[in-house]
């Protein structure tokens, strides 16, 4: 048997460390067996899908040095490898499960499902889909599709009994039937949703083993069940321990920054990252805490994985990322690095256009594009007053721009400052006052070139992180105003796309 590995992320937005993570684990099993690592990108969530997210991801992960054998930009016999282009083979194996009597059409109005789920969830039941569609006769059935009344289909669940699930990692876990939902397996839209879409294919494309987060053990039923359904054999699986902010807490880009983006900008080597993230869980046989991929490779055993919930902590990744400057970089090599990371042609000539107008001398340029080479600007409380401002009117400013930087898809001027001036009218704030705190938290100063056009070459994962630092500044929302503005900023929002 050839061991494939697989990672799918979601091209939903900034390439997430934690993907990262996961992906290096599938390769290094892959590479310790004489196997191959498969990419394929799970975008059937249209909505969020992006071109622009789909190639970050891949871009990212070859900067970290993670190759992949088979994906949408090598090819490989066992494509397409985006699920968006696998429509036709979901539909064939969805009608096979209905044919089967394993699945069946819901046609329950989403109206229907909230009040259901209200009402499980005062009863103090496990929230979950009730069986209403599950025997409704065929010709009724078939007359509401030839209608073309809106359905999903649903899987079939055991109404009694367990689900026992191996795991590489950890003795057998059972999970009652009653515990597991009649998972929705095609959406409204005709798209399968992630369950369907990666049993499907997980098997097509000869998976051997799933190597993922141990949030998905609670999916692996279902999974489980597919297998069975149609007849296939399940792939190994291992649920490998999530990453944790220094408090313990799932890793989060509110108290952590996630995107691998994030870390280049910042100027951080891609051995050392990749490095701090083959701690996460594991270490080397004789637990030295530097080594190369190659190292990490050639010594590789899974069974040395803790689930003890390993914490990514950015002070001990900039130590890690101390010594491989230090130690693996000859003075040549260094100024190699940096000209790369920041002072290359292509970073450079956006920023061009916005600073040359304002230089007389060539010793002008750093104070004007200092903060495009640099990580988070040195700002206190002080360089945020304003003389039509209040405190509160910064902090405000600066959470609502952060929700809607965090919520735009597309990174260039023309869809960046649309959204901001939106949001500086309904707040009832002139743009050039709006528009101030963010000057202060992404350059440290307001006498410097458009922030617009700033946080477009920065890029969305270092402009948002330098707002997020600038409102810890001053200090986020407590509980109740973080309620208070979360409510309100739907509410502008709603009122901009009404």
């Amino acid at each position: 048997m050839t061991v494939r590995t697989r990672i799918a992320p979601s091209p939903t937005g900034d390439p997430h460390v934690g993907t990262a993570y996961i992906a290096l684990f599938n390769l290094a099993f892959a590479r310790q067996h004489g196997g191959q690592f498969i990419l394929r990108i799970e975008d059937t969530d249209r909505a969020r899908s992006t071109p622009e997210s789909e190639q970050m991801i891949l871009d990212s992960l070859r900067w970290l040095g993670l190759e992949w054998d088979e994906g949408p930009d090598v090819g490989g016999e066992h494509g397409p490898y985006r699920q968006s282009e696998r429509g036709d083979i979901y539909a064939e194996h969805a009608q096979r499960l209905i044919d089967d009597g394993h699945a069946f059409h819901c046609f329950c109005s989403s109206e229907r499902l909230d009040e259901l789920r209200k009402e499980q969830m005062a009863n103090k039941q496990t929230p979950g889909y009730d069986g209403h569609c599950l025997h409704l006769p065929k010709a009724e059935v078939e007359g509401r599709l030839a209608a073309g009344e809106e359905h999903v289909v649903r899987m079939k669940i055991p109404t009694e009994g367990t689900c026992r699930v191996e795991d590489m990692l950890r003795d057998p876990i059972e999970i009652d039937w009653s515990q597991v939902d009649m998972q929705v397996l095609v959406k409204g839209d005709g798209m399968p949703t992630y369950h369907l879409a990666n049993v499907v294919d997980d098997h097509l494309m000869g998976i051997t083993h799933v190597i993922r987060g141990e949030e998905w053990i609670n999916s692996a039923p279902k999974h489980l069940l597919l297998y069975k359904y149609f007849g296939w054999e399940a792939p190994t699986l291992c649920h490998m321990p999530l990453l944790r902010n220094p408090d313990k807490s799932k890793l989060s880009k509110r108290k952590n920054p996630t995107s691998i983006i994030y870390y280049q900008r910042m100027g951080y080597m891609a051995e050392a990252l990749l490095n701090y993230l083959g701690r996460m869980g594991w270490s080397m046989p004789d637990e030295r805490e530097k080594f190369s991929r190659e190292e990490m490779f050639a010594n590789f055993d899974i069974q040395r994985v803790s689930l003890g919930g390993p914490i990514f902590d950015q002070e001990k990744l900039s130590w890690l990322n101390g010594l491989w400057i230090r130690e693996e970089l000859s003075p040549e090599a260094f100024a190699d690095r940096v000209k790369e990371w920041a002072l290359n042609r292509d970073y450079l000539m956006p920023i061009v256009p916005l600073i040359q107008p304002r230089v007389e001398t060539f010793s002008d340029v750093m104070p004007l594009a200092g903060f495009f080479l640099s990580g988070m600007p040195q700002i206190d409380e002080a360089a945020f007053e304003h003389k039509s401002l209040e405190r509160d009117d910064v902090r405000r400013i600066l959470q609502y721009a952060l929700w809607q930087l965090e919520a735009t898809r597309h990174w260039d001027k023309e869809h960046i400052f649309p959204g901001l001036s939106g949001l500086s009218k309904a707040m009832d704030f002139k743009i050039r006052d709006f528009l101030f705190p963010l000057f202060i938290a992404i350059a440290g100063t307001s006498s410097t070139v458009s922030v617009i056009e700033s946080m477009a070459i920065l890029g969305p994962d270092l402009s948002r992180a330098r707002v997020r630092h600038a409102l810890n500044l001053l200090g986020g929302p407590s509980k109740k105003e973080a309620k208070r503005w979360e409510k309100e900023f739907r509410g502008l929002q709603a009122a901009l796309e009404g």
